[in-house]
């Protein structure tokens, strides 16, 4: 079952149709009110949420559903006619899993969707340790020397995509590909600063995160 939050009628009838056509089960709801009533009765496998809703917004919204333990792990797509970098940033590292700008292609969407589904479905090992770095996954955590780091969202996926792969150099784009989950319009500068900041919050264990000249990062000691 695939939730679907968007006030604007005409959009909300193109999302069904093309789901339907898929072969998915899908709810429509016009607001988020209905939306958090419904989902303690039955929690869908996916979430299509547009940010710019009546009353309370998509992005408060969001930050909601990923607050609650209950809903934290189910797969979110922002949907938004907004194409500012910083609305995506933000909706990214409040825990969304894609970001669709509209106006959208249905084949685009419907293709987002698979990707999420198979990222989101895709096992992952629970702890990883490497240098004095502890990172849970299903915990959500990560800590140094038993002291928990407070990080966003997406800084938490990008220490465990490159912990989970120690010497293995990540471009930029792959990296945008693997975190983000889609073709980032504002370029791959969204993961330099994502690296500074994870960098500042490890502290002195941030030299872990090492800088490979002309491809991008990877987990790795001093040469």
């Amino acid at each position: 079952m695939i939730y679907c939050i968007e006030d604007d009628p005409s959009i909300r009838e193109l999302l069904a149709y093309a789901l339907h056509k898929e072969g998915y089960q899908t709810r429509l709801f016009e607001d988020g009110s209905t939306l958090l009533t419904v989902i303690d009765e039955k929690a869908p496998e996916l979430i299509v949420l547009d940010i710019m809703l009546p009353g309370e917004s998509g992005l408060a919204l969001l930050k909601k559903l990923k607050a609650n333990p209950d809903t934290k792990d189910i797969p979110v797509i922002l949907l938004t006619a907004l194409g500012g970098e910083y609305d995506k940033v933000i909706g990214l590292d409040l825990g969304a899993d894609d970001y669709i700008a509209k106006p959208f292609s249905v084949m685009e969407f419907l293709a987002r969707i698979r990707a999420v589904q198979r990222r989101t479905n895709a096992s992952a090992p629970n702890a990883i340790e490497f240098q004095g770095i502890l990172v849970n996954y299903d915990g959500r955590s990560a800590s140094i020397n038993g002291e928990e780091i407070d990080l966003t969202f997406k800084e938490f996926e990008l220490l465990y995509q490159l912990l989970s792969h120690p010497g293995m150099a990540f471009s930029r784009e792959k990296l945008l590909e693997n975190v983000w989950g889609y073709d980032f319009e504002g370029g791959t500068r969204t993961v330099d600063v994502h690296v500074a900041s994870l960098r500042k919050k490890l502290g002195e264990k941030g030299k872990a995160i090492r800088t490979v000249r002309n491809i991008g990062y990877k987990a790795g000691t001093e040469a």
